[in-house]
């Protein structure tokens, strides 16, 4: 399934007007959720469809016509007792409150974003659009298992000429999403494409920043690859992300390395767990530079993290033509144990001693 375009009935919108933040919850076209799964396709699309339009916001404006905007991406998840929980909104609202202020936009406040991230899920779960926990999904680590996808974004006031945006909208929407990734492909491979420059936009969560992530992962499908790596603008030596998530290197020494944060490179929400549970299993772990060279010759294990790509391994990475296969070529014990552990607290398999979930109800 990954990402599917069925915005849940309810959405959260607020505008920055007169300086201040002004929101309303908006409960668009529905049915139930089984009356809609028994509709065709033509009129299910159709009403599926409506969910996404808004007439009374402006076409025509900064982020439509140049990409000035951002994003987050956060996940409600349904718990093994019957329950909703989101994992760790605080750091998405902190995040996006930077993103906000590196735009020059007037930033959405961190408290408000998190009650209306709760709040929008809860109000779609009392109208059945929630998934229900299946014990199947422990079968295989909750890889296929689904959850809530929650978008919160920024939209601008209409305006035309390059500008910034004075007067923004703040919107949360919710979509269901199950596996990001294609099972059966874990090669990856090194891009000639730059992701991100010094002193540009690299470290915010810009929707902009998405354009050649877009292209250049649909370069690497079309090859054969599920992903493709960045390396960096000034010595296209030193490793920097994944299409869309932060990447980690497991080298034979013992030492899990993962690039340093910078201009250039996403603070990942995923990625500074990971770090954390690394270092409760008494892994050393360096935010340090890697050249592709030493990755090529010193790596043992590899995977990207992200709030959709969980920890999700790479068995390979193919630079310059020529293929390096990582250890044995399959997921390695350190891989596997982050990507469970990780996924056993998102779902409530696993005890969160951490206070990383956010309980809904």
């Amino acid at each position: 399934m990954a990402f599917l375009l069925n915005c849940y009935p309810t959405v959260y919108r607020s505008r920055f007007k007169d300086g201040v933040w002004k929101g309303e919850y908006i409960e668009k076209p529905h049915k139930t959720p089984a009356e809609e799964a028994a509709m065709d396709r033509d009129e299910y699309d159709a009403l599926s469809a409506s969910r996404n339009f808004y007439s009374d916001m402006p076409l025509v404006n900064y982020t439509t016509q140049y990409g000035l905007s951002c994003f987050e991406g956060l996940k409600a998840l349904p718990q093994k007792d019957g329950g909703l929980a989101i994992f760790r909104p605080n750091r998405n609202a902190a995040r996006f409150y930077k993103s906000m202020e590196g735009l020059y936009m007037p930033p959405f406040p961190e408290k408000e974003f998190i009650a209306a991230c709760v709040e929008t899920v809860k109000r779609n779960a009392v109208l059945g659009f929630r998934p229900e926990y299946k014990k199947e999904w422990e079968k295989d680590s909750y890889i296929s298992a689904d959850s809530i996808y929650i978008r919160p974004f920024s939209y601008s006031e209409g305006g035309i000429g390059v500008n910034i945006s004075r007067e923004p909208y703040f919107m949360v929407i919710c979509t269901p999403v199950s596996a990001y990734f294609s099972a059966g492909n874990s090669n990856a491979v090194v891009t000639d494409r730059i992701r991100a420059t010094p002193r540009g936009t690299g470290w915010i969560k810009a929707s902009s920043n998405y354009v050649i992530a877009a292209l250049a992962k649909h370069e690497a499908m079309e090859a054969g690859f599920m992903e493709c790596v960045f390396l960096d603008a000034v010595y296209h030596s030193y490793v920097e992300e994944g299409s869309s998530c932060n990447i980690f290197f497991y080298l034979k020494s013992g030492e899990l390395v993962t690039p340093e944060l910078g201009d250039t490179i996403l603070p990942g929400i995923t990625r500074a767990s990971i770090i954390e549970l690394a270092g409760d299993l008494k892994v050393k772990v360096s935010e340090r530079k890697i050249t592709i060279e030493e990755v090529l010759a010193e790596t043992k294990e590899c995977f990207v993290s992200g709030t959709a790509a969980g920890a999700t391994p790479i068995d390979s990475l193919t630079y310059n033509g020529e293929k390096t296969v990582f250890g044995s070529g399959k997921p390695g014990e350190l891989t596997i144990t982050i990507r469970d552990t990780i996924k056993g607290i998102q779902y409530g398999s696993l005890p969160d001693s951490k206070g990383w979930m956010l309980r809904i109800c």
